[in-house]
């Protein structure tokens, strides 16, 4: 697949196919996988995602309609692919219908960064000072 190709089919699926374009534009690594899966096997696994992350307080841009994306089109037989920035602070996940002539949704954003500083134990007892 050609960069110029998979930016031109980003459009506005949902809100994180703007970002994702941005991304690619910049220079972000991208793949798409050959596989097909369909895209209610799909919606099943990304709910879950969505699920987990709203309880830990995250949000992933363009999830929940690309859930409801997946889950309309039923047994259609998708590819899957991924962007991944330049600077790796943002990742998103992409559908393609089965030629990978179209974007049917995206969703990512930008990665979960930790708040503990890189020095912090993460076991035992906090270093005496």
């Amino acid at each position: 697949m050609i960069r110029d190709d998979l930016v031109a089919m980003l459009r506005e699926q949902t809100p994180a196919c703007g970002p994702a374009r941005d991304a690619l534009i910049a220079g972000a690594d991208f793949v798409v996988w050959d596989g097909l899966v369909p895209a209610d096997q799909h919606a099943g696994v990304f709910r879950g995602r969505m699920h987990h992350s709203l309880k830990r307080g995250h949000t992933i841009d363009g999830l929940a309609d690309t859930v409801d994306i997946l889950r309309r089109a039923g047994q259609e037989p998708l590819r899957t692919g991924s962007i991944d920035a330049v600077d790796r602070s943002s990742l998103f996940t992409i559908f393609l219908n089965s030629t990978a002539t179209a974007v049917v949704a995206c969703c990512g954003g930008r990665r979960a960064t930790t708040m503990e500083p890189a020095d912090t134990p993460t076991f035992g007892a906090p270093p005496r000072r």
